[in-house]
Parts: structure tokens; C-alpha cells; sequence
């Protein structure tokens, strides 16, 4: 009978398991990063930007407040206390310079720094607009978070700007100056005309209804 004789070899003993095979590897000295996962995907943005877009159709001013420090209930209140026609949206700079670019909004460029909350003020009323958030920002002291620009019939506004658009007349007001001088002599009418164009063309459609008015009445 022949006897088979199995040999092995010195590194690996038939009696214990092969360390190489049970060894788990020693930690890594060096800290694992962690898995950064971007906080608005890319439809996320695209969608941001056309909110931009749509709320800009129908804007008559659009300014820049920096909110830097402003709580999440904070901005819940300061939301409760605008008008319909004018919204309060938190998007990034870069975002927001995307939809603006190549329109006349593109002035408001100088305000694409730091951490911004963006006003769309759709109405012509622009003080009535801007007001409440004066209003909230004295009463709860946040001196800091001011405005940070506008813009406004394509011209930009500083913050040192912000009283001319606060001052500014009513509608009503317009309209009963602009009207009163159509009805003044000529030199008073050429005085009324160098007033901002948007002035002018709301009296021309006060005047142009109050014809309507007058020929309907006839």
C-alpha cells in the first residue's frame, strides 16, 4: 500500500487558519471626510431661478435685505406683516444673478455679496411697500439688516439712496399734482413733465380715464 504524503508549506500551518485571511486592516491615522452632499440639487436650482423670473414679470422694484443673524420665526413674522404684492424669497446670490443677468435688474449687481433676502415689490406704491419692513426692523432692532440695495426703473439705490424711495408720492398724490397742472398754465405743465417718468405716465393714464369718465357721463 502506498502512503501519499502531504507536505506544507512552513509559512502556512494546516492547523491554524491563514492570518492573512482573518486580519482586519488597522485604522487609518488619517480622518475619513465625510460625504458632502449638495444642499439644493440641481433641479432644486433651476426651479429657484425660475421663481426669480416669474416674480420679476410684473416687479416694479427689487431690493436686496441682509439677513444675516434673522431667525426662522423671525422671517415667518416679518412675511405676515407685507402686502400681497410684494414677496419676501431667500435664494443664493449666484442664483439670483442667473436670472437677472442681461435685464435691467442686472444693476442691482453691486448687492451680490453676503446673505441676502430678496423684496419684489409689484406694485407702483413703492413707500406702502417698503414701509412694513422698516417698521419690523426698528421694532425688533435690527439696525444691521438693512437694506442693501435696489433697483428701481433700472437705476440702482444705495442704502444711502432709500430715502428718495420712501418719500416718493402716492398714487393718489401723483395724480392729483399731475392733474392740477394740466390744468395750470403752460409754464407749470413743463415744470410737472421733468418729474420721473413714472409720475408722468401715471397722470397720463389718470388724465386719459378721466376723459373716459367725462365722455361716458356725456
Amino acid at each position: 500500500m502506498e502512503v501519499a504524503l502531504l507536505s506544507f508549506s512552513s509559512s502556512i500551518s494546516p492547523l491554524r487558519p491563514n492570518r492573512a485571511s482573518t486580519l482586519t486592516p488597522k485604522p487609518s491615522n488619517h480622518p475619513r471626510l465625510p460625504v458632502i452632499r449638495s444642499a439644493v440639487s440641481r433641479s432644486k436650482k433651476e426651479e429657484t431661478v425660475e421663481t426669480v423670473k416669474s416674480h420679476l414679470e410684473n416687479c416694479h422694484l427689487l431690493a436686496a435685505i441682509n439677513y444675516k443673524g434673522l431667525t426662522v420665526k423671525q422671517f415667518q413674522d416679518l412675511r405676515r406683516t407685507l402686502p400681497e404684492t410684494t414677496k419676501l424669497v431667500v435664494a443664493k446670490n449666484t442664483l439670483v444673478f442667473k436670472a437677472i443677468e442681461g435685464t435691467k435688474w442686472e444693476a442691482l449687481k453691486p448687492c451680490m455679496k453676503g446673505m441676502n433676502a430678496w423684496l419684489f415689490v409689484q406694485t407702483d406704491e413703492i413707500p406702502s411697500a417698503i414701509k412694513p419692513y422698516r417698521s419690523f426692523q426698528k421694532e425688533r432692532k435690527l439696525e444691521d439688516n438693512d437694506f442693501a440695495g435696489a433697483v428701481f426703473e433700472g437705476k440702482f439705490y444705495a442704502p444711502g439712496d432709500f430715502k428718495s424711495l420712501e418719500t416718493m408720492p402716492t398714487r393718489a398724490e401723483v395724480y392729483a399734482k399731475m392733474l392740477g397742472a394740466l390744468q395750470s398754465p403752460a409754464i407749470n405743465l413743463v415744470s410737472t413733465l421733468q418729474a420721473p417718468a413714472v409720475e408722468v405716465i401715471m397722470v397720463l393714464k389718470a388724465y386719459v380715464k378721466k376723459l373716459e369718465d367725462e365722455s361716458n357721463n356725456a
